[in-house]
């Protein structure tokens, strides 16, 4: 994954510009004073700003809500159009039940809408930006399971 590599150049560029803090003889056993940690300083790498709590607490609901296969699939049915259930049904080969159960934890959590259209409601992405997160994550799985078949396969076995 492209960006797990620029994540670990920029590692390996800042820990090799940091400088171990050298030991405080007064705190005893390799200690360092003012919150150093013997293997790097603080300080030596900007800090990305961290957004508020309720932000954070929100990404997480979204990311929870994502947090399974069948969910994930529905999303990816969902980009190009909207869909009413019978027909994500067909499409996943999952029963009607799972899939409305699927579809109220995404529309609770608003992933998806549902707009009435005769005697059906068809289901659509609320927001895009959520297909993108859903695609990353399937590209990054697909290539984190092409990067380890050799590890015995267990990974495509389930």
């Amino acid at each position: 994954c492209a960006s797990a590599h620029v994540f670990w150049a920029v590692m390996k560029t800042v820990s090799k510009s940091t400088v171990p803090a050298p030991a405080d003889p007064t705190l005893g056993d390799g200690a360092v004073a003012d919150g150093e940690h013997a293997d790097h300083v603080h300080g030596a790498a900007p800090a990305h700003e961290v957004p508020p709590r309720p932000v954070l607490d929100h990404a997480g609901d979204l990311l929870r809500a994502l947090a399974a296969p069948v969910r994930i699939a529905i999303v990816l049915q969902l980009r190009e159009s909207s869909r009413c259930v019978h027909e994500l049904v067909d499409v996943l080969a999952v029963a009607q039940p799972l899939v409305s159960q699927h579809l109220r934890i995404l529309k609770s959590a608003g992933v998806v809408a549902g707009e009435r259209s005769g005697r059906e409601v068809r289901y659509r992405l609320v927001d895009h930006h959520l297909s993108d997160i859903v695609l990353a994550a399937v590209a990054h799985a697909d290539e984190y399971s092409h990067d380890h078949e050799h590890e015995g396969g267990a990974l495509h076995e389930r």
